[in-house]
Formats: C-alpha cells, structure tokens, sequence
C-alpha cells in the first residue's frame, strides 16, 4: 500500500527525530572510548572530543592484566547467566498457569503480582528481610531476589495466553501433561519472549548497583559495577594503579574511562543477537490479552 505525502512527511520527520536522538545518545560513549585509547598528553590537555589522539592501548593493557578486575568480572558474568536462566524458568513457571483461564486461583494472584509491580518494598524491611534469610555479604544475593519481576512476569503471560486451545487440548488428549506441555510444546515456540525477557532479566543483573552496595561488605564478592564504582570516585585506588614512572602513557582518567567501556562491552555485544526476538516479543507481550 502506497503512502500518502502526509504519511511519508510524518515518517521522514520521525527518522530524522530519532537519527538525532541517537547521535546524542551516543556521542558521550564515543567520548569515553576515544578517551580510554588516547595517550596522557592529550587527555591532560583536554584534546580528546569523540576522536582517540595519540592512539594507544596502553590504558587496556593494563585494564585487562589486573586479576581483580577480571574476578569481578566473572562474578559477575556468573552471576547474571545463572540468574537470567533461574529467572526465565521460575517466571514461565508461574506465568503459564496464570495464563490459563481456568486457573482458579489466577485472578487473585494476579492482583498480587499488580500490587507488587506498583508499591515497591521500603528500604528498611527489604534489608532487614534480605539479611534474615543469611544473604547477607553471601554471593546469592546478587542472584536470588531478580529471579521473578512482576512486569516481566505479566509480558510472559499475556505472550502465553496466544497459544491456540485447541493445540494443547490435543496434547493433552494424547497424554501430554501440564509440564510436558510446557517445556515442549510452548517454550520452544516462545523463542520471542524469552529472548526478550532474558535481556530484561540480564541488564538488571548485570548493572545491578544499590543491591551489592546494600549486602556485600567483602571486596572478594564484590560485582563488576562496585569495582568500577571504586575506580571513578576513589581517587585513592585510581591513584594507586598509576605507576610514579613517567614513561606510562595513561592516567587516572584514561584508565578510569577504559573500565568503563569493559563493563559495558558485553551488554553491547549480546544485544545485536537478540534485537530481532526482543522486538517481536515486546510487541506481541505487551499487546496481546
């Protein structure tokens, strides 16, 4: 169907909107890259716009040599895939029999997962209830309180509810049973919102800040976003990692702006696989009923 001027002005106007958008959202991380692979000389004098000057890796090579960066790292990394997998199972598992309408219980449950999407728990009983059950400067918190969130919860559901009846009422017939039905039958044909959800699930876990902050004391446990935290606003540690020889071609904020990049390299570097799943799932999760 052809458009009409109207239609394609409208369409050029939003392009050029949203090409602009992108530009400047953009533009500060090509800063902070340029800045990691620029030499002292020129971060110092201020030379460094959205263009590396006086190109050097001397910032990464010493970023990636550094044992306890690569540990909170990994802990990381660990971390959200076991949290991501634990995450998507425990909500299909809640949300495909909420999905089903003769689910008895559905209905009221579903006013609590609402009422747990709009009020969030205060601060104060999150912590105490968080160290009560021995999370407390334990590992497993950054993991167990991400496994289910409300809102993905309901995309899950409402993706589910798509599933053709008379689909899984001839499963059932042949013997099938709710979880036969569910690990292979419907997961395997939800390939959109799991991927969708799991880059839900995987960036909060990932960047995950206040939680590490609030339950971790020991600095063996802590996550990548602390580390780099100690990085950026500890000028003590930062200065420590510059050596007093002047023939280091790095500096504080070179160094700085390298870990940065590290951090966010892998979240940049998954997206592109599952852009094509998280748009049709967020789609037809969030319109569907």
């Amino acid at each position: 169907m052809s458009q009409s001027r109207g239609e394609k002005i409208f369409v050029l106007g939003i392009t050029i909107v949203l090409v602009l958008l992108s530009i400047f959202a953009i533009i500060p991380l090509l800063s902070v890259l340029s800045t990691s692979f620029s030499s002292k000389k020129a971060v110092d004098l201020n030379l460094v716009t959205i263009w590396p000057r006086e190109f050097t890796f001397d910032s990464w090579n010493y970023i990636i040599y550094r044992p306890d960066l690569w540990k909170a790292f990994f802990l990381t990394f660990g971390s959200t895939v076991i949290g991501t997998a634990l995450a998507l199972l425990i909500t299909a598992l809640l949300a495909y029999p909420l999905s089903k309408s003769e689910f008895r219980w559905g209905p009221v449950l579903m006013v609590g997962v609402v009422i747990a999407m709009v009020f969030k728990a205060p601060l104060v009983p999150y912590f105490l209830t968080i160290r009560g059950v021995g999370l407390y400067n334990n590992p497993l918190v950054l993991i167990l309180p991400h496994i289910l969130n409300p809102f993905n919860l309901i995309i899950m559901r409402t993706f589910f509810k798509q599933f053709s009846k008379e689909l899984e009422e001839a499963a059932f017939i042949e013997g099938c049973g709710y979880f036969r039905m569910l690990f292979q039958f419907v997961l395997p044909l939800s390939k959109a919102v799991l991927a969708t959800l799991a880059l839900f699930y995987g960036v909060v876990i990932w960047n995950q800040f206040q939680t590490p902050l609030l339950f971790l004391q020991d600095p063996d446990l802590f996550p990548l976003q602390i580390k780099i935290r100690q990085f950026i606003t500890d000028d003590s540690v930062i200065m420590a990692l510059v050596p007093s020889k002047l023939d280091v071609n790095y500096n504080e904020r070179t160094l700085r702006a390298a870990t940065v990049i590290f951090a966010i390299v892998p979240v940049i570097a998954v997206y592109p696989f599952l852009q094509k799943y998280f748009v049709k799932g967020a789609m037809v999760g969030s319109v569907k009923g």
